[in-house]
């Protein structure tokens, strides 16, 4: 692996394990969808002052008329409006130590989706992360 992408992919780790817990206590009194729509308005003003200052408005308005813009817009839709709604109210009603594990059980399902609808090939080491985050998911339930 990459130094910088190992870089990356570990401060992505670490902001992901903390923003639970700042979830869970702004969680204490709003509804999950009325959090998430703040959340989701806060990142769309960043992003869009970001994508202004770096000139990229433009491509941003040619990926709306394009096969890859309408794939970008189903993840956002799956990920970042269900998926985050359905992660919210388990941060409300759930322990975060415990609802945060199973959330990020994901990698199963991507494994499964990968290979019936892009084809990609199973091995070993694939199982084998599979049966472990199975088997995380066992321990963290009980």
């Amino acid at each position: 692996m990459q130094g910088r992408a190992f870089l990356f992919a570990l401060f992505a780790a670490l902001c992901w394990g903390a923003a639970p817990i700042f979830g869970k206590i702004g969680l204490a009194k709003p509804s999950p969808a009325v959090a998430l729509t703040l959340r989701s308005l806060i990142i769309t003003l960043i992003m869009l002052i970001w994508t202004l200052a770096a000139g990229g408005l433009r491509e941003v308005g040619s990926l709306f008329a394009s096969k890859s813009g309408l794939f970008i817009a189903a993840e956002g839709i799956l990920a970042s409006l269900i998926g985050h709604l359905a992660y919210y109210y388990a941060l409300k009603y759930g322990e975060a130590s415990r609802m945060v594990p199973i959330t990020s059980s994901f990698p199963l399902f991507a494994l499964v989706i990968a290979i019936l609808f892009l084809g990609e090939k199973l091995s070993w080491d694939k199982v084998a992360g599979a049966i472990l985050i199975v088997a995380g998911i066992f321990l963290i339930r009980r």
